[in-house]
C-alpha cells in the first residue's frame, strides 16, 4: 500500500493559541504526529510515502528529510504553498498515480493504530469494483463535519453538509474521517476539478460520487482532529486509553 500525508496547512488556531510547535511537529505523548503517521504507514506495510509542506514550514521539511535519510521506506517530499487541502491532495496524488490504491490522511487525524490497520486490511481486501474507501466516524469532532450518506451496504451515495433526513433510529450518522483511500480514477477526477474551478476538499468528494466511483465507506470508530490547543491532552488521552 502506498500512503499519503497533507500538512501543508499554517496551523495558525494552534499558533494564536500558544502552541509553539508547527501543528505537524506538536507531539503526542513525546512523538510528532507526522512521525507517528509515517511509523504507522511503515508498520502497515508502506511501499512509499508521499509527504507535502508548506514553503514555510523549514522545520518540517527538515524533520522529513531526517527520516528520508534514516528510514528504509521511500519517501517522497513535496514543499509547496497551497490554497486548499484539495490543491495539497492533488501534488499528493500525482505522485501516487500509477502505483496501485493508495491511502491518504490530513497530519492532525488522529485514530488508533489497531483500528487504522483494520482499515488498510479491509481496503487491500476490498474488491476490485471498490474504486474508494473512505474512513468515517459517528464521533462527531469537526467545527464544519462533512456527513457521509450510505446504503446499508455501506457505499456511499452522497456528501452532505448537513444530516441527512429520513434516517431511522437504528442507522449510524456518520461524518468523514479525513482518511483517503482511493486509485488512480479518483486523481483523474481531482484533474477535473481543478480544471472547472471547483474549490474545497469536500467538493472533490462529491465530484467523486457524481462521477460514479464505487466508493465505500469503513467505520474506523472515533477518530479526532487536533485543531486547537486543548485538543492536544484530548488526542494523548484517546490514543493510550481510547476515551
Amino acid at each position: 500500500m502506498n500512503f499519503g500525508i497533507i500538512a501543508a496547512g499554517e496551523g495558525s488556531r494552534l499558533v494564536q493559541e500558544g502552541v509553539a510547535f508547527p501543528k505537524p511537529l506538536v507531539p503526542l505523548n513525546g512523538e510528532p504526529m507526522i512521525g507517528r503517521l509515517i511509523r504507522i504507514f511503515q508498520e502497515n506495510g508502506a511501499e512509499r510515502i508521499c509527504v507535502i509542506v508548506n514553503e514555510h514550514m523549514s522545520e518540517v521539511r527538515q524533520f522529513v528529510e531526517r527520516l528520508q535519510r534514516e528510514l528504509p521506506v521511500h519517501i517522497e517530499l513535496v514543499v509547496k504553498t497551497t490554497p486548499s487541502s484539495m490543491h495539497s491532495f492533488y501534488e499528493i496524488g500525482r505522485l501516487l498515480k500509477g502505483h496501485g490504491r493508495f491511502i491518504v490522511t490530513t497530519v492532525d487525524t488522529i485514530f488508533r493504530e489497531p483500528d487504522f490497520a483494520g482499515y488498510v486490511r479491509a481496503y487491500e481486501s476490498a474488491s476490485a469494483e471498490t474504486e474508494g474507501m473512505m474512513a468515517v466516524t459517528s464521533f462527531v469532532d469537526d467545527e464544519k463535519p462533512l456527513y457521509v450518506e450510505t446504503d446499508k451496504e455501506m457505499n456511499i451515495t452522497a456528501f452532505l453538509d448537513a444530516p441527512a433526513d429520513g434516517r431511522s433510529d437504528d442507522e449510524s450518522e456518520f461524518v468523514s474521517g479525513g482518511i483517503y483511500g482511493l486509485g488512480d480514477k479518483a486523481v483523474e477526477v481531482l484533474d477535473g476539478c481543478l480544471a472547472n474551478g471547483t474549490s474545497r476538499m469536500r467538493n472533490y468528494q462529491r465530484a467523486l460520487v457524481e462521477s460514479g466511483l464505487a466508493l465505500k465507506a469503513y467505520d474506523m470508530g472515533k477518530i479526532i482532529d487536533v485543531d486547537h490547543a486543548g485538543d492536544i491532552e484530548k488526542a494523548e488521552r484517546f490514543i493510550t486509553t481510547n476515551s
